[in-house]
This record gives C-alpha cells, sequence and structure tokens, in this order.
C-alpha cells in the first residue's frame, strides 16, 4: 500500500472516532443532528479554550471525560458528577 493510502486511512480513522465522540457525549441526540448548531457549539468550546478561562476548561473538560471514560457509559456520569458543578449540602 502506498504511503498516501495508509495515511489517508488513519485520517479517516481519526475523524470518524472524533465523530464518535460527538455521538457518544449525547449532542446528536440533543441537538436533532443539527449540524449547525453542533459546529457552533464546538466554536464555542474552541473561543473558551482561547479566552482568559482557557485553561480552567482545559482542566475541567479533562476530568469529565476521564470520569466518562473511566464508567464507560456517559449516562452515568450525571450533573452531580460533573468537577465543576456545585455540591449539594443535604
Amino acid at each position: 500500500m502506498r504511503t498516501w493510502q495508509v495515511e489517508r486511512r488513519k485520517r479517516t480513522r481519526h475523524l470518524i472516532e472524533l465523530g464518535g465522540l460527538v455521538v457518544k457525549a449525547g449532542i446528536v441526540d440533543l441537538t436533532g443532528d443539527d449540524r449547525a448548531m453542533i459546529f457552533g457549539a464546538l466554536i464555542w468550546a474552541a473561543e473558551k479554550l482561547q479566552g482568559e478561562d482557557g485553561e480552567h476548561a482545559r482542566g475541567v473538560w479533562i476530568k469529565l471525560g476521564r470520569m466518562a471514560f473511566d464508567a464507560d457509559d456517559t449516562e452515568r456520569v450525571g450533573v452531580r458528577n460533573r468537577p465543576d458543578a456545585p455540591q449539594s449540602r443535604s
């Protein structure tokens, strides 16, 4: 197989995996598969990372993502377990 074919397959696999994350996070269902809304949310996230709170957002999102991967089921990682969510004092 030629080098460009190998690279193209790697890129395709990478893009498919990223799309899978969008589905796994529930974004597709929550937006009704509205591509403009999904793209807008991704643009907003990119702007957030570039802003003054970017490092904080990065830290929170990494913790949340790791928790979801560890749970292997994003539905089990609810709002109460989010690293940035206020904790109730019951």
